[in-house]
């Protein structure tokens, strides 16, 4: 494997996404483990992404969203 992504431009996830570097150095096995790490990394990046103010979907309310609409 050696073709990795460039960077994304977004340090988090471009941390998570250096663990796939390691895969040519270990043996298949151990790759379920690597992809589960880096999996998580990406979600907690994610994660981080929405816990901002201001972010989109988070301090408004979503048209045709039900739990709005019985308030």
């Amino acid at each position: 494997m050696t073709d990795l992504l460039e960077e994304t431009g977004d340090g988090r996830a471009d941390a998570a996404l250096s663990g796939l570097a390691r895969l040519g150095a270990l043996p298949v096995s151990a790759h379920a483990d690597v992809f589960e790490e880096v999996f998580t990394g990406l979600e907690h990046a994610l994660a981080s992404v929405d816990d901002r103010p201001g972010t989109p979907g988070r301090d408004t309310e979503r048209p045709g969203d039900p739990r709005e609409r019985h308030r």
